[in-house]
């Protein structure tokens, strides 16, 4: 039997909210401007902004494609130069439903403990 060892890192919601808003203020966008680009409902981003909704795995990606930076901006507070790749990969999901985008965290989770 195979034990796999898993950090687990508690995320402030109200923290990403306002590096997002950070983000897109730096940039000079209007909240319309990045739900429209996101592809997200209206005065959803208004919300995460202020903590109120968690937005998920998705959100996130199309969030940072549409404000032209990487997720861990938001989640950790610093992005990452990775080049056009992260924005590859943020387009694959893009179109995924919830069982694939389920599958794909997976694949994610097991690929990121293999680095440990």
């Amino acid at each position: 039997m195979i034990f796999l060892k898993v950090r687990m890192m508690k995320l402030d919601y109200s923290e990403i909210g306002r590096r997002i808003a950070k983000r897109r203020r730096h940039l000079k966008l209007k909240q319309a401007e990045v739900e429209e680009k996101a592809d997200i409902g209206y005065k959803y981003l208004s919300n995460i902004e202020r903590g109120l909704s968690i937005p998920s795995t998705e959100v996130i990606m199309r969030l940072a494609l549409a404000l032209d930076t990487t997720p861990d901006e938001f989640l950790v507070g610093t992005a990452r130069d990775t080049g056009t790749r992260w924005r590859e990969v943020a387009e694959l999901l893009r179109d995924m439903d919830d069982k694939q985008l389920t599958l794909a965290g997976s694949l994610l989770t097991w690929l990121r403990q293999q680095a440990l």
